[in-house]
């Protein structure tokens, strides 16, 4: 074993981070429950603007922040605009429409939006695995919205639809933007969220008003910031850099969305129906053959 990998450390992180990401649907439908959408986006994107910029200066990275010219300054905004702003103001409202069960899973086909984009914009080739994968995702998400019922769509908020899927297109072309950028994963985060926090910030103020801050408040703001952006960060990005085989390790993150049904159904109290769960299976063997 090389002595830059270390497959038990990455097993370990990419496991942690697994973990914590299954608990952030139940987060945000907690946390929407006492807070507004914005208010509470804006409390997670000033929690994990502190974290990457302590995690910055404790690693000595930095100097990749300082060394950016104007240019890079101007994509490095327009992706904290996208992301935490623009993509967690739609996520979050979606999550204040829908079940968690089902907002969560549309949330989850932003890679197969993503395939779908990479043929215009990166001239990848749109497969025959890749067009599988796609329509066995979307008859995912019509078994998904139908709830069980064989004579239409069950009765969902179609906006908070329409905000979820939404949410996988701003997602995939975020991620989209980062392809070329040869930018410090950790400073392009912080730079991002030191112009998204103060951007969501005074949309909240207008819009809603600023949250009064309490333990409580304070508390969801941690659970978005670092769970769902800061530390699971941190954790995978660690699991990537130090395991020899990054696509099996990534294959765990499969994990993910079937645990989180299980906290939704325990802790959130909402009672998942079968066809969440069928709906949700099919999502994620469409984005496993769409991988292959």
């Amino acid at each position: 074993m090389s002595a830059a990998h270390n497959e038990r450390l990455a097993l370990a992180c990419a496991l942690a981070a697994v973990l914590a990401w299954s608990t952030v649907a139940t987060g945000f439908k907690l946390g929407l429950r006492v807070l507004q959408p914005l208010q509470l986006l804006w409390l997670g994107a000033l929690i994990s603007l502190a974290f990457f910029a302590s995690m910055l200066l404790t690693t000595g990275r930095w100097r990749a922040l300082s060394e950016l010219g104007a240019r890079d300054w101007l994509r490095v905004a327009g992706l904290g605009l996208l992301n935490p702003f623009l993509y967690y103001f739609i996520l979050f409202e979606a999550y204040d429409r829908l079940p968690a069960q089902i907002a969560q899973p549309l949330n989850y086909t932003w890679a197969i939006v993503l395939a779908i984009l990479a043929v215009p914009i990166l001239r990848q080739p749109l497969t025959r695995r890749t067009l599988l994968g796609i329509v066995v995702s979307y008859a995912g998400v019509v078994v998904l919205l139908a709830q069980g019922r064989f004579d239409g769509m069950a009765r969902v908020d179609t906006l908070g639809v329409v905000l979820a899927v939404s949410s996988t297109l701003v997602w995939a072309l975020y991620w989209l933007a980062n392809v070329r950028l040869k930018i410090d994963a950790l400073a392009l985060m912080t730079g991002s969220f030191a112009v998204g926090a103060p951007a969501v910030g005074l949309a909240c103020a207008a819009i809603e008003g600023l949250p009064a801050i309490d333990a409580r408040a304070l508390g969801y703001g941690a659970w978005v910031g670092l769970i769902e952006m800061g530390v699971t960060f941190v954790l995978w990005q660690t699991a990537m850099r130090r395991t020899a085989h990054a696509g099996r390790i990534a294959q765990l993150i499969f994990l993910s969305p079937f645990l989180s049904l299980v906290l939704i159904d325990r802790v959130l109290g909402e009672a998942v129906s079968a066809s969440s769960v069928a709906g949700l299976g099919l999502i994620v063997a469409g984005l496993l053959i769409a991988r292959r």
